[in-house]
């Protein structure tokens, strides 16, 4: 196949993963929602909405697993999912923490300190891409993202399955899972603003070689010839 028609190539497994990640953050919103409006219909289901939303939260961070494996095992990279996947990403988590806020199981400054943390990531990653480079993702980016799929749903799920406490372990990893966000901010900053210096730098070293080169082509036609 063409590489410009795989690039530009939408209907891939990958990307179906993707879509599919997306088409899964309104139950988890509706889930929740169903329990903070408190709708005397849905009083005797609170706990069940819960785990639903914690069971649909792990399936969304599975399909992020998967997507990135099978886009990478295949040599499947398309403008698309580049561009969809982190969006998901970001999308999931961000609604996810606005919604744990609501439910009072996660304080306001938290969540506005984690989602403006999410929002200068995505457009750190979007100029970069616009400069035509990738920041690197680094060990403590990864660790904080573990840690964020395992807390979630802890704090959607609220509860004591065999005796394991999901509301202390959750909050204990979403506060490690803080302290690595900001962290990782710091190095995704640190390298994004090397690289655009490099890339500034690069940029004016090749005008100032094409500026020597056109001086040095007029002195050379101001020669006299030879007869």
């Amino acid at each position: 196949m063409d590489s410009n028609n795989t690039e530009w190539d939408i209907d891939n497994l990958p990307n179906r993963l993707t879509i599919f990640r997306v088409l899964l953050i309104p139950l988890i919103v509706t889930s929740i929602l169903l329990i903070t409006t408190d709708i005397e219909a849905f009083r005797g289901y609170h706990y069940h909405l819960g785990y639903f939303a914690a069971w649909i939260f792990v399936a969304a961070s599975i399909t992020d697993f998967f997507d990135g494996h099978i886009a990478r095992k295949r040599g499947i990279v398309t403008v698309f999912g580049s561009f969809l996947d982190p969006i998901a990403d970001k999308f999931l988590v961000v609604s996810s923490l606005i919604l744990l806020q609501a439910l009072g199981r996660m304080p306001a400054l938290l969540v506005i300190i984690l989602v403006l943390r999410e929002i200068y990531i995505t457009a750190l990653r979007l100029l970069a891409m616009e400069k035509g480079f990738k920041v690197p993702v680094d060990n403590s980016g990864k660790w904080k993202t573990a840690l964020q799929m395992v807390s979630i749903p802890m704090l959607f799920a609220y509860d004591y399955p065999f005796g394991i406490p999901f509301p202390e372990l959750g909050t204990a990893f979403i506060y490690i899972a803080s302290i690595l966000s900001l962290y990782s901010a710091c190095f995704y900053s640190f390298n994004t603003m090397k690289k655009l210096k490099n890339a500034r730098n690069e940029a004016k070293a090749l005008k100032t070689k094409e500026k020597l080169s056109a001086k040095e082509a007029e002195a050379f036609q101001g020669l006299p010839k030879e007869e």
